[in-house]
């Protein structure tokens, strides 16, 4: 696996869907894997990841862990050489990991 992009949720789906849709389209050149860690949101976030994207690898808290844990969850379980760590309201470039 050359990159691993972890996404850290609480309760902004529809700022998670449209990262994880700008991720997919700028690791399409790569073996990479989307890692969303989802922090206990009460939105739909979780069935949203589970319905449209199930190729994400997700992972549901049962509590909110914090900023920090909640991305070391995340990098605990990464495969790849690099990882990359997201907010979910970052949307990328489809060219953005060619240049990095």
């Amino acid at each position: 696996m050359q990159l691993s992009v972890v996404i850290l949720n609480y309760n902004v789906r529809h700022f998670l869907e449209q990262c994880v849709l700008s991720v997919q389209k700028a690791t399409r050149n790569f073996n990479a894997e989307i890692i969303d860690v989802d922090n206990n949101s009460p939105d739909d976030s979780c069935e949203m990841i589970k319905e449209r994207f199930p190729d994400v690898i997700l992972i549901e808290n049962k509590e909110n862990s914090g900023f920090p844990k909640g991305n070391n969850i995340g990098a605990l379980i990464a495969s790849g050489k690099y990882i990359c760590i997201l907010n979910p309201d970052t949307v990328v470039a489809e060219d953005t990991f060619d240049k990095v």
